[in-house]
């Protein structure tokens, strides 16, 4: 599971400043106005962490079988599309998810506040639920997806900045609060899978959809009794956008529907294409991104020279998830055909592979920051990180070799394969999240985030293009060649590292 990082806001305090945890003089905690605590935490990270769950629930249960809900027959109540085309299209909506994050954390900063966006984004995912769970065809997997990814994208730019407001800057607790919030992710991409997948399984997809839409709306309902007690700040727009200005953006926004209506009328946007149009959308907004950031005079040489650091790592990250998240593409079409899911006289569901990530990342996180706290100032550079990170991902796809050719694959295989995966993913996705807080310009600390999600915008976006190329019969070359060919990007990182490292002017 990727994690997701915004601004945590929250000034600097003096020395004896009551809303200072560390300050023995302190009084009640106006953050936390009960006195009450959830694991020693502020209340609210309850709410919070149980939107988070919910949330998680509902987006990676429907993930795990709205691909084969697109490519099942008909008969066996699917959509009946073609396979490559299907694993295309959730490639494509799977980076759009990220590209909307940018937008939503727009809109939060410019328009509605944090709180209200994140609220807001939460309704439209339960409204995109219910879409794939009551609308028949092709109009309700359109509706649903569209749906879930812009509020998808809106929750996740935000709710990372309503668990910040609960503390002070100084407030020791911080860390743990964060450790517990991202438990929440991971506990609801495990059960996610597991029961919408066994839904499926016993009564068909749109039960397992409409339990996705049950989930989030449980989260909502909770988060909506006590959405009032989170800090003041996240129910205000930071940065409010001029009134005379609301004409200028209205038009933007209506003139890029109005290009994706065209070019759906078209034919130039296709559910075969729309993975690569998602590509191209996502390059051109990195290369303007970085062109904003070395070329502006807020920016200083030590900065800029931090920014050009951050492109080979750019394309590291992107490498990494065009392979590690075609585990809702390829590796599901592999599970529904190549695996062994028979034990004794019951059948796995086939979604049920896609919880051996979570599991993973809640045994291992812990031992990583474990061994990263003991290691302390010995502990490899990023971009090290990076590279064995891409390298233990391209291994995954090597794993897959032997078993080409081998008519029922083993369950603990393909638990094994990802086993390998999470391990590169623990390189790669909280230590980037963490290089773009790091590197970033003092004048543009949202920019260089926001560059981060990107690059895992394009390496999901690459997915779905990839996954078009994939076939029982070919296994081999696919998995062979894409396994070989990151492997190798991870060892030009590796040999790259030291002038990358002081192109980073300081920063590890």
């Amino acid at each position: 599971m990727t994690s997701d990082s915004t601004r945590a806001p929250g000034g600097a305090t003096s020395a004896l400043d009551p809303r200072d945890p560390s300050d023995s003089t302190a009084g009640t905690d106006p953050r936390n106005p009960s006195g009450r605590t959830f694991l020693g935490q502020p209340r609210m990270l309850a709410n919070l962490f149980s939107v988070e769950t919910w949330e998680r629930f509902s987006f990676y249960g429907m993930q795990g079988i709205v691909l084969l809900y697109m490519y099942f027959a008909t008969t066996d109540g699917g959509l009946g599309i073609d396979r490559s085309t299907a694993a295309g299209i959730v490639g494509a909506y799977g980076g759009a998810v990220y590209l909307f994050a940018i937008v939503g954390g727009w809109v939060a900063d410019r328009l509605l506040g944090s709180e209200r966006t994140m609220f807001l984004s939460g309704v439209l995912i339960m409204v995109g639920h219910v879409c794939l769970a009551l609308l028949p065809g092709v109009a309700g997997l359109a509706a649903g997806l569209v749906l879930i990814a812009i509020g998808s994208g809106g929750l996740k730019a935000t709710i990372t900045n309503l668990v910040g407001s609960l503390y002070e800057r100084r407030d020791p607790r911080r860390d743990a609060g964060f450790s517990i919030f991202y438990m929440g992710v991971n506990i609801g991409g495990l059960l996610g899978p597991l029961l919408t997948g066994w839904a499926q399984q016993a009564w068909g997809f749109h039960l397992g959809f409409g339990l996705a839409a049950i989930g989030m709306a449980l989260g909502l309902a909770q988060y909506a009794l006590s959405r009032r007690n989170l800090p003041a700040e996240v129910h205000h727009v930071p940065d409010p956008l001029p009134r005379e200005q609301y004409g200028r953006w209205i038009g933007v926004a209506v003139a890029a529907v109005a290009v994706v209506f065209v070019a759906v009328l078209t034919g130039l946007l296709t559910a075969g294409n729309l993975a690569n149009v998602i590509v191209v959308v996502t390059v051109v907004a990195a290369v303007a991104l970085f062109a904003v950031l070395l070329t502006s005079r807020k920016v200083d040489d030590d900065e800029r020279s931090r920014v050009r650091s951050f492109i080979p790592m750019f394309i590291g990250s992107a490498a990494f998830f065009a392979l590690f998240q075609q585990q809702f593409t390829v590796v599901t079409i592999y599970s529904d055909t190549r695996l062994d899911r028979a034990l004794g006289g019951w059948t796995m569901p086939i979604s049920w592979v896609q919880s051996f990530n979570p599991l993973f990342i809640i045994l291992l996180a812990p031992v990583f920051a474990a061994l990263w706290t003991r290691l302390g100032a010995r502990q490899p550079a990023t971009p090290v990180k990076f590279g064995l990170g891409i390298m233990l991902m391209g291994s995954a796809f090597l794993v897959f070799l032997p078993m080409v050719g081998v008519a029922s694959v083993p369950v603990l295989w393909i638990a094994t394969i990802l086993l390998v995966a999470t391990l590169g993913e623990l390189m790669v996705s909280p230590v980037g999240l963490s290089l773009s807080t790091k590197l970033a310009p003092r004048a543009y600390p949202v920019l260089m985030v926001a560059l981060n999600y990107l690059s895992v915008a394009l390496g999901t976006a690459l997915s779905g293009s990839l996954a078009v190329f994939y076939t029982e019969q070919d296994e081999g070359s696919y998995f062979g060649v894409l396994g070989a060919v990151t492997i190798a990007v991870g060892v030009v990182l590796l040999l790259l590292s030291r002038p990358i490292t002081r192109l980073m002017r300081g920063i590890r």
